[in-house]
């Protein structure tokens, strides 16, 4: 549809991508008081519990959750669908293996996989009751425009959306990033990754472990009821010939590569695939406008770490934009901005550095390596403060 005469909008800010990401957002600066627009292409399916699990899952840490909670969406998750895990276990060879457990932090679980669909769901859910969230779904940004106190955000539709802050919540090909000139530093891994859900014969389980191999990972991740997602890395080429087989095809070439704690009775009931990448912004913002979530930094999926670290992202800009507010500061100038960007980069580099690491790690053949490795997991495998404080930290609660 077409306005004859240009409608315009005024709000405090314009967050274009309604994914987990840019909901959680828009949430939690309506709590502050402000007025947001959200611009979303796509609308999500909606939920019925008879559906396929989607493939698109995520580990939500206790700190994902608890934001989850202080921004009303957890009630609705745990009315859709997610599975609880209790252990986080790692191995290469047999005997060389670290295991976390729920029990040695005294916590009622690690976290929960959840797909990203529902979570997403339950926050749009959320922006029912907020009168200062404004959803644009489906719509589509033409152009961005530089005012003299904001940024100007054209849809497809003839609407003018003015707002004193640009948020770029928009996925790792982000047009507000690239409209805002911010370089990108990366590369791509010769791997890829493929998902596979699976329907099994036991009830759902509540660890999630990883083998390492020479030609990468091999992971299983719970899922609600008699299913599970398992996650294959491999080289880009046999993830491609993978993809090609038929769900019964695939099924033999996972018994005969997954370690034998795989329960050999199981179907394929999905699958698909993608490519690694590692990419960081040069920098989160630019004049009136700031970028978090994948739009900022996409990471190696070794640890299921992307949507964790997207959320604190979440959770630092808000808290940024809270106190420059109670402080009577412009909290969406580059001085506010900048003080978000210090809270996240470094530590955002420093996860995706722990990823490589590890993931070079592992994937060398060489054996006084190997040796050394699998005896570091043997060690980590004995209780310490230390082995504590990892397991907080992959909760979230460092």
């Amino acid at each position: 549809m077409s306005h004859s005469k240009q409608a315009c909008v005024e709000k405090d800010i314009v967050i274009v991508g309604g994914g987990m990401v840019g909901a959680a957002t828009a949430i939690g600066c309506a709590q502050l008081g402000l007025s947001v627009a959200v611009v979303e292409a796509f609308q999500p399916e909606a939920y019925q519990c008879e559906q396929e699990l989607d493939l698109r899952v995520s580990a939500f840490s206790v700190a994902s959750e608890n934001l989850l909670d202080r921004l009303g969406a957890q009630d609705a998750i745990s009315k859709m669908r997610r599975a609880a895990y209790l252990g986080l276990e790692t191995w290469e060879l047999d005997g060389f293996i670290t295991q976390f457990h729920v029990e040695q932090v005294k916590a009622t679980h690690l976290g929960h996989i959840v797909e990203n669909r529902l979570v997403q769901l339950a926050l749009w859910e959320q922006f029912n009751q907020f009168e200062n969230i404004e959803l644009y779904c489906p719509r589509r940004v033409e152009r961005f425009e530089q005012l003299e106190q904001g940024i100007a955000v054209y849809l497809d539709d003839g609407l003018q959306v003015n707002a004193k802050l640009l948020v770029g919540a928009d996925g790792a090909n982000s047009q507000v990033r690239q409209w805002a000139g911010i370089g990108l530093m990366g590369w791509d891994y010769s791997q890829s990754a493929m998902l596979i859900n699976i329907e099994t014969e036991e009830e759902q389980q509540d660890v999630t472990w990883q083998q390492f191999t020479p030609k990468g990972p091999r992971s299983l991740l719970p899922l609600p009821g008699k299913n599970a997602s398992l996650v294959w890395y491999d080289d880009a080429g046999r993830i491609e010939q993978l993809s090609q087989l038929s769900n019964q095809a695939l099924e033999k070439q996972v018994k005969l590569h997954f370690p034998e704690r795989l329960n050999r009775a199981f179907k394929v009931q999905r699958k698909g695939s993608f490519k690694l990448t590692r990419r960081h912004a040069q920098s989160y913002y630019s004049d009136n406008l700031v970028i978090l979530g994948d739009a900022a930094h996409t990471i190696n999926p070794l640890a299921g770490q992307g949507v964790n670290i997207g959320f604190k992202d979440v959770e630092a800009l808000i808290d940024c934009i809270s106190q420059a507010k109670e402080a009577g500061k412009p909290w969406w100038d580059n001085a506010n901005l900048s003080e978000y960007q210090s809270k996240r980069y470094k530590d955002n580099l420093l996860m995706m550095s722990a990823m490589d690491l590890f993931y070079a790690g592992f994937s060398n053949e060489l054996l006084p390596l190997k040796v050394l490795r699998n005896a570091a997991l043997k060690l980590a495998n004995v209780d310490s403060p230390l082995k504590k404080q990892v397991l907080k930290y992959a909760m979230g609660l460092k």
